[in-house]
């Protein structure tokens, strides 16, 4: 309630839309309000961990968002995402060392759109040194994050088992981001189609790729 209410309150409407819908008459006739006027705020302020109410079915729910992890492709990619982040989290906030000793912000926020632009083909920053984003996943945050998960007590075969799908994706150099670039333009390419028919087949292949569980490492581009 106090992240939706200083939502509200820090961040105005710029075009405020009403519904009919009374709120406080549905809750007294046993319907859950879609509470339209908190949605399309909620859906304009983006917070790192967003919190979303939303009516499913005639089920409303209540869930949190920790955008900081990317989504998809698959349920195990995600999975080893957060075990990858929560590791991690539990290692550098624990250390001795304040995290900003080794990486300022203003390095950090120059390595986060590097990665972006070139993603495990970027260059970035530790510790005074610049390293392969490779290697630094591989040599030092992994092994951060492994403890970082002992840390929270995880069982040793899930910690393996989800940090090696994040390892063979660096090596493989294969993320949800490459699978896409590189099959688009292997179509165009190969195919002849133009890319707008590229695009559409590549979004097929995603969709039917997905529902195998396999991690996006693992899938063909041929």
């Amino acid at each position: 309630m106090e992240i939706f209410d200083a939502d509200v309150r820090r961040v105005p409407p710029v075009l405020p839309v009403l519904s009919e819908q009374d709120p406080l008459g549905c809750l007294a006739s046993g319907v859950a309000p879609r509470l339209w006027e908190l949605r399309l705020h909620n859906g304009t302020v983006w917070r790192w961990n967003r919190p979303v109410y939303d009516v499913v079915g005639g089920v409303p729910h209540l869930r949190i968002e920790n955008r900081v992890l990317p989504s998809g492709p698959t349920a195990l990619d995600m999975v080893a995402n957060a075990a990858f982040y929560f590791g991690l989290v539990r290692s550098l906030a624990t250390a001795g060392r304040p995290l900003w000793s080794v990486q300022p912000f203003g390095t950090a926020r120059h390595d986060m759109l590097a990665a972006a632009r070139h993603g495990t083909a970027a260059r970035l920053h530790w510790d005074g040194a610049v390293v392969p984003a490779t290697r630094l996943v591989l040599d030092v945050l992994l092994p951060l994050a492994a403890a970082g998960l002992d840390a929270w007590g995880t069982a040793a075969a899930d910690r393996d088992r989800l940090l090696s799908v994040v390892a063979d994706r660096v090596r493989s150099g294969r993320t949800g981001a490459n699978w896409q670039t590189t099959v688009t333009r292997l179509l165009q390419r190969r195919s002849g189609v133009d890319r707008q028919a590229a695009l559409r087949e590549m979004t097929r292949r995603y969709v039917e790729n997905s529902h195998t569980g396999a991690p996006v490492h693992e899938w063909p581009v041929r």
